[in-house]
């Protein structure tokens, strides 16, 4: 019996319009501990695949009759077979097309706001990775920063908006996903921007992204200033854009500050963390919007999907930012982690051009919530 497909898309505006949704979840109960679809007003119930091998008789009362069903798998083709043996029992139901793989590689485009001469930012939201990369437009032009790997949605959309890409940026070397940054200024020819002190094992050219470079698109100067500030990694870099937009890389977050440890080098780090947080961004005005590369918690999100927030606004109710004692925030940062994200070492490598594995096997390395925060 043909069941209906939902796809990430469909599941995504689900979560940002705060819908009702029941999610059967077929995947081994560690898999879906570590990682699952979560919405404000979603429900769960996890039962493997290999428990209901024999039909699905035994979780009949326990499938809402009322709502809408949603069976989840890791790939989809478990879940095919499950939701058809609920429709013969007569539920609605319908299962994720592409499975949790789909899920952790949709990318949902949110228009952030204007610029002063008319130009445009806009979010990528990884919804179901908590990535966050953005495409700033102005005159035909476009710079793309913090790309995942899926570069065809940035190139599509540059094209869908007349603007070639000209220039592309990472705020650091990635632990978490594979950039798609290098590749996106491969086949748009453009130059490729990377913080040198996180680059000192890269194996291809990049240009040095340095505290004080400006970058300007567009025929009416959007000026896109870097600003040094070190902590998540030795050579994190936010960016200061129209002089309202702060992209915080995985230094800031709305709900918590970047973890300093994906280097292996917490200790060492924990001080700059502290500076950049606690002087660097003490300095800027507060009116800026700060956009960070994650999110942790659905609850980040705004109303239309985005994840913005006043700097004014994480100074006030940002735990990380108002941590007076040294010690206290040293503690906090280097004891309060979460595990390390899956196949971290082999991300780095492979965004330092070192390993070049192929696309299932990134797709595998990628598997997982996003941990770049400290708890």
């Amino acid at each position: 019996m043909a069941v209906n497909a939902m796809t990430a898309k469909e599941v995504t505006k689900k979560v940002i319009n705060k819908e009702e949704l029941f999610i059967l979840d077929v995947r081994n109960a560690d898999a879906y501990q570590d990682w699952k679809i979560e919405g404000e007003k979603f429900e769960y119930l996890n039962i493997p695949y290999f428990d209901l091998l024999d039909g699905v008789e035994g979780i009949l009362d326990k499938i809402p009759a009322e709502k809408n069903i949603l069976v989840v798998c890791a790939k989809e083709g478990s879940s095919i077979f499950v939701a058809e043996m609920l429709s013969e029992a007569g539920k609605k139901v319908s299962y994720l097309k592409g499975g949790m793989k789909a899920w952790s590689e949709y990318l949902e485009p949110v228009k952030i706001g204007n610029l002063n001469d008319g130009g445009e930012i806009y979010q990528f939201v990884r919804i179901g990775k908590g990535c966050l990369s953005y495409m700033v437009i102005s005159n035909g032009e476009a710079i793309i920063i913090d790309a995942t790997r899926m570069t065809d949605v940035f190139l599509d959309f540059a094209k869908s908006k007349n603007a070639k890409i000209t220039h592309v940026f990472d705020t650091h070397l990635h632990a978490d996903h594979i950039s798609g940054g290098r590749m996106i200024a491969e086949k748009s020819n453009a130059t490729y921007w990377l913080p040198p002190k996180d680059a000192t094992e890269v194996t291809f050219k990049y240009m040095p992204l340095e505290d004080g470079n400006v970058v300007t698109i567009g025929n009416t100067a959007i000026h896109v200033h870097a600003l040094y500030t070190p902590g998540h990694t030795i050579g994190s870099t936010s960016f200061v854009i129209d002089e309202k937009y702060l992209l915080s890389g995985d230094i800031l977050f709305i709900d918590s500050i970047g973890r300093p440890d994906l280097a292996g080098l917490a200790e060492n780090w924990v001080g700059d963390l502290r500076e950049s947080l606690y002087k660097r961004y003490r300095e800027l005005s507060k009116e800026l919007i700060v956009l960070p590369a994650h999110f942790m918690i659905i609850d980040e999100l705004n109303e239309d999907g985005s994840v913005a927030e006043k700097l004014g606004t994480l100074f006030a109710k940002n735990h990380g930012l108002n941590i007076k004692d040294e010690k206290e925030f040293r503690k906090l940062v280097t004891e309060n982690l979460p595990p390390q994200p899956n196949a971290y070492q082999e991300i780095r490598k492979t965004n330092m051009g070192k390993i070049s594995p192929s696309e299932e096997e990134q797709r595998e390395m990628e598997i997982g919530p996003n941990r770049c925060a400290v708890r």
